[in-house]
C-alpha cells in the first residue's frame, strides 16, 4: 500500500505535493491529484489526470485537491473515478486527510527544495482564477520558513527554491509588514551553508529595495529573475488591471543588468487577451526582444468563469493561437542567442538525477555520466545539444 501523488501547475503545487506524501505516507492505498484550474486546457489536464490515475490503480482511493477542486468543484465531484474532494486551503492539514501529523516533507535527499512561504492572492487580475482557488494572502512567518528548510539542508538539498502564489506579497499580513527582501536575508543569514537560493515569479512593481540590492548583489541569490509580466502593451495590462506599466518592467530589468549582467530574464506572457489587437500584440513580441526574455511562459488567453475579462470583446480562437505560437517564437530566439553567448563560459551547474542539470541562471546543461545528483560542479558548455548546453 501507498500513496501516489500526480502534480499538475504551478511551483507552490510542487512544493505542496512534497508535503502532501510525507503526510499521507502511512495512510494506504491512496492517489491524490493536485489539481490546477489556472486555464480551461489546465481544467481539462486535470480531468485527463484523474482518468488516467484510475486506470493506473483501480484500486486505490482516489482523492482531488489544488485549485480545480475548488473552482471546478461541481464537475470534478461527479467524475465517477472520484472518491472525494479535499478543500485546497486544508490540503495541508492532517485532519482534513485523517492522517496523524507528521511534520515536514522531506522524504529523501533532493538536490532542489521547493518552499511555499505565501499563499493566496488580494488581486483581482481580471483573467484570472487563481484568487478563487487559493483564497485570499497569507503569509509563512520566518520561524516557520526556516523550519521548513532545515531539514531539507540536512537531507543534502542544495538550492532552495521560494515559492507563492504571489511570492513578492509575502509579510504584507504579519505584523509590521515586513518585504520579502527581509525574508531571504533571514534565511541566508541563518544558514551560511546554503549555496543557492532561488526566487520562483515575482511581481516586478511588488520586488523592495532590500530584495533589490539582494537580486543584485548577493552571489547566493541566483541571477534568474521571472516576472510576472503578463503582457507588453500598456492598455492590455490596465485592461488586465495589472499594477505595473511596460516602462516599469524595462527599467527594473536595465537597472538589475547593469550591476549583475548575467542575470537571466523569464516571465510569464499571455497572448490573446480580450481586446488585444496587432499594435498590442506587437508590443508584446517587442518586450521579448527588449527584456531579453530567455526563459518564457507563454500561454494563450483562456475565457474562465467568473471573471471579468470574460465580459470583454474576445479574440477569435485561431489568433489567439497563431500569437502563442509568434510569441513562443520570438522567446525561442532569444534563448538561442542567449545559448550562443554563454559557450566558451565556465558555468556552476547543480547536478539533477536524470544526467543534466541547472547553471546559476536556470541554463540546463547536459552533464557527464559520471557525476552525482546534488553536487555543485564547473565545466564550460562548448556546445548546444537538442536545446541544452554541453
Amino acid at each position: 500500500m501507498s500513496v501516489e501523488v500526480v502534480t499538475l501547475g504551478c511551483r507552490m503545487n510542487l512544493a505542496e505535493s512534497e508535503r502532501l506524501r510525507v503526510l499521507l505516507a502511512d495512510a494506504g492505498d491512496i492517489t491524490v491529484v493536485n489539481s490546477c484550474a489556472v486555464t480551461a486546457e489546465a481544467a481539462r489536464d486535470t480531468r485527463r489526470a484523474i482518468r488516467r490515475a484510475r486506470r493506473a490503480r483501480p484500486n486505490a482511493r482516489l482523492l482531488v485537491t489544488g485549485c480545480a477542486a475548488e473552482i471546478d468543484r461541481a464537475v470534478i465531484a461527479a467524475m465517477p473515478e472520484v472518491d472525494g474532494i479535499v478543500a485546497n486551503a486544508a490540503k495541508l492539514d492532517p485532519r482534513a486527510w485523517n492522517a496523524p501529523a507528521s511534520g515536514h516533507a522531506v522524504t529523501a535527499a533532493h538536490t532542489r527544495a521547493f518552499i511555499a512561504v505565501q499563499n493566496g492572492c488580494d488581486h483581482a487580475c481580471t483573467f484570472c482564477v487563481i484568487p478563487q482557488g487559493r483564497g485570499p494572502s497569507r503569509s509563512q512567518p520566518v520561524a516557520a520558513v526556516l523550519r521548513q528548510v532545515e531539514p531539507h539542508l540536512g537531507a543534502g538539498a542544495r538550492e532552495v527554491v521560494l515559492t507563492g502564489v504571489d511570492l513578492t506579497a509575502w509579510g504584507e499580513d504579519l505584523p509590521n509588514r515586513p518585504r520579502l527582501g527581509s525574508l531571504v536575508t533571514a534565511l541566508l543569514g541563518t544558514f551560511p551553508e546554503l549555496p543557492r537560493l532561488r526566487l520562483s515569479s515575482l511581481d516586478g512593481i511588488e520586488i523592495d529595495v532590500e530584495l533589490t540590492e539582494l537580486i543584485a548583489a548577493e552571489p547566493r541569490v541566483m541571477p534568474h529573475l521571472h516576472l510576472s509580466l503578463q503582457h507588453g502593451d500598456d492598455l492590455i495590462l490596465k485592461r488586465m488591471k495589472r499594477r505595473h506599466r511596460r516602462a516599469d518592467a524595462l527599467a527594473l530589468v536595465a537597472g538589475l543588468r547593469e550591476r549583475r549582467p548575467e542575470i537571466a530574464i523569464g516571465a510569464d506572457l499571455m497572448a490573446g487577451f480580450p481586446t488585444e489587437n496587432a499594435e498590442a500584440h506587437g508590443a508584446n513580441l517587442s518586450i521579448v526582444c527588449e527584456l531579453g526574455i530567455v526563459h518564457g511562459h507563454v500561454f494563450p488567453y483562456s475565457s474562465r468563469p467568473g471573471t471579468a475579462a470574460v465580459r470583454m470583446p474576445q479574440v477569435a480562437t485561431e489568433t489567439i493561437r497563431t500569437r502563442a505560437a509568434e510569441l513562443r517564437a520570438a522567446v525561442a530566439a532569444e534563448r538561442a542567442r542567449w545559448h550562443q553567448s554563454l559557450l566558451g563560459r565556465p558555468q556552476r551547474v547543480l547536478a539533477e538525477r536524470d544526467g543534466t542539470g541547472h547553471g546559476e541562471s536556470f541554463a540546463r546543461v547536459c552533464l557527464p555520466a559520471s557525476t552525482p545528483a546534488g553536487r555543485i560542479v564547473t565545466l564550460t558548455p562548448t556546445r548546444i545539444a537538442q536545446g541544452l548546453l554541453a
